[in-house]
């Protein structure tokens, strides 16, 4: 088979749901795409997409098994199956035991495994995928490309908890940090399209969407983050609640008589935007209440806004110089209000908004919105998927072209 005609499979599996991707090995755009929804529920279906045609089908209330087996089937009808020559996985707790993307191994699964309870909503459902591909393509290696591993270059005082520290030495806990491959990669392309010395410059890269996670890279390391222990940690997310005083989370459980996991579930799946408006997790949604007055979704975004500014300006004490600021992820690579409020909060940097430029960004461009050199503010579309390829072809001895993920996007820099 030439290397023209492989394929890599792009999988990632969440606590509820997988989503796949089907990628040229040698990088460029995807041949087919798709997520499993709702998975172990009477609902459970597969939506896929290859070109302009979208199909979805039930699963019959599957989990992750029937999800993966009806994937390969679809796969194998397209015959697409038998070129495929690499899985990659998306896996998001490595711990402190990857500080890169691995081969599949016994051992490695096993190091999966022994760190899986520090994300135990992913980490069984990560190993399930990885599980159910080796049985589906027994003969076709697999790659583990994790979260966490980006932000093992942290130094110990910004990943180190001020606790007890037979806590981090007997039970790992500390700050990990989280969306390593979104950050990753925009670290890369932001160093490519803004012309920055690869070994002197200082970014901050903003994350933002349903979870949403902020980023201090130093020539080309991740130096401090947003994220922690667990993705609940930092910003306001969707319907994540970010940082919040731990004592007032022990007020809410006494004077309510909330259980631990109550009160887990709130933290998680019960704050952030959604907890804020009492209206939408969606920041669309809050977009479009806001203008019509909603004084729930109007104190949603600014506090959103808030966060994320205080945070970028914390971050930005991690760096020797602090070149650019970057949007990315669905929110911020979408949403100009966000970027606009962001930057307006940022005069004190020395941020002015390019308002026609703002406005343009949407749908996958690329390009400067601030007036502003240095630092610049930017929108870089994440590729997440195209990543997880690349290292996934890389391992196996394919070496794709260094940024062709890039190709599907309209880069127009100045």
């Amino acid at each position: 088979m030439s290397y023209t005609s492989q394929l890599v499979l792009v999988i990632n599996c969440g606590s509820s749901s997988l989503k796949f991707a089907v990628i040229p090995a040698l990088g460029g755009a995807p041949l087919a795409s798709g997520l499993a929804e709702c998975l172990g529920l009477a609902e459970a279906r597969l939506v896929i997409k290859a070109g302009e045609t979208k199909t979805s089908n039930s699963l019959h209330g599957g989990a992750h098994d029937a999800a993966l087996a009806a994937i390969l089937r679809y796969l194998d009808e397209q015959s697409l199956l038998d070129r495929i020559v690499v899985v990659g996985h998306r896996v998001v707790h490595g711990g402190e035991r990857f500080t890169a993307s691995a081969l599949v191994t016994p051992e490695v699964l096993a190091d999966i495994e022994a760190v899986s309870a520090l994300a135990p909503l992913h980490g069984p459902a990560n190993l399930l995928g990885i599980r159910a591909c080796s049985q589906g393509l027994p003969s076709v290696p697999q790659v583990v490309v994790f979260d966490t591993a980006f932000h093992q270059t942290m130094p110990c005082a910004a990943f180190t908890y001020a606790i007890p520290q037979h806590l981090y030495r007997d039970f790992g806990v500390r700050r990990y940090g989280f969306h390593g491959t979104s950050h990753r990669y925009v670290a890369r392309q932001a160093v490519e399209l803004l012309r920055l010395d690869p070994q002197d410059h200082g970014i901050v890269i903003a994350h933002l969407g349903n979870g949403a996670s902020a980023t201090a890279v130093s020539n080309g390391e991740s130096v401090d983050t947003t994220m922690g222990m667990t993705p609940i940690e930092g910003l306001v997310m969707g319907t994540r609640c970010g940082d919040i005083d731990f004592g007032a989370v022990a007020h809410i459980a006494r004077t309510a008589r909330l259980s631990l996991d109550e009160v887990d579930a709130m933290l998680n799946k019960e704050s952030g935007l959604l907890g804020i408006s009492e209206l939408s997790s969606d920041c669309r949604t809050l977009e479009q209440a806001a203008k019509s007055g909603h004084a729930g979704a109007i104190l949603a975004l600014d506090v959103f806004v808030h966060r994320l500014a205080r945070h970028i300006g914390g971050l930005a004490a991690s760096l020797d110089n602090f070149d650019a600021l970057v949007f990315t992820g669905g929110i911020g690579e979408n949403s100009a209000l966000i970027r606009a409020k962001t930057i307006e909060s940022l005069r004190v940097f020395g941020f002015t908004l390019n308002r026609e430029a703002n406005e343009r960004m949407f749908g996958g461009r690329s390009g400067r919105i601030s007036r502003s050199r240095r630092p610049t503010a930017v929108v870089i579309p994440t590729d997440e998927e195209g990543l997880i390829a690349n290292d996934a072809a890389t391992l196996v001895g394919i070496f794709p072209a260094t940024g062709v993920a890039a190709q599907s996007h309209d880069l127009h820099f100045a």
